[in-house]
């Protein structure tokens, strides 16, 4: 079997998509790991079809989602789930990201912004 290698690095691809999931995921292991926040990583889905990738919970029950996107570019649809889980948790939501392939950061409202996904690499916190 011959593997397209193309497809593994173009934006919006599905490979591509796990690709960055599974970086996303090895990084934000290891930097909580080195970290002294205590927090815990989630995945949620709800038979609503709601997902998010990663839910961080930290000690004092405050909570952060993270989407990941292989794309460069970010839509306010993008945080659908984010405002939703922020809407359940009210006070306790602290910030919804969504990160993505792009190299732009932008504000999509209160506690919500996009992120490229180098930003772990320069442990931006969370």
């Amino acid at each position: 079997m011959e593997v397209d290698h193309d497809a593994l690095t173009v934006p919006g691809s599905r490979a591509a998509g796990s690709l960055t999931e599974t970086f996303v995921h090895a990084e934000l292991t290891r930097l909580l790991a080195t970290s002294d926040l205590g927090a815990r990583l989630h995945f949620y889905r709800d038979r609503d079809a709601r997902e998010i990738d990663f839910v961080l919970e930290r000690r004092n029950g405050d909570v952060v989602g993270i989407e990941v996107k292989a794309s460069s570019t970010v839509g306010s649809d993008d945080f659908r789930h984010l405002r939703w889980l922020a809407d359940r948790l009210g006070d306790r939501f602290v910030a919804g990201y969504v990160l993505h392939l792009g190299q732009q950061t932008h504000r999509f409202g209160e506690r919500m912004a996009a992120l490229p996904v180098s930003a772990l690499c320069h442990h931006a916190p969370l």
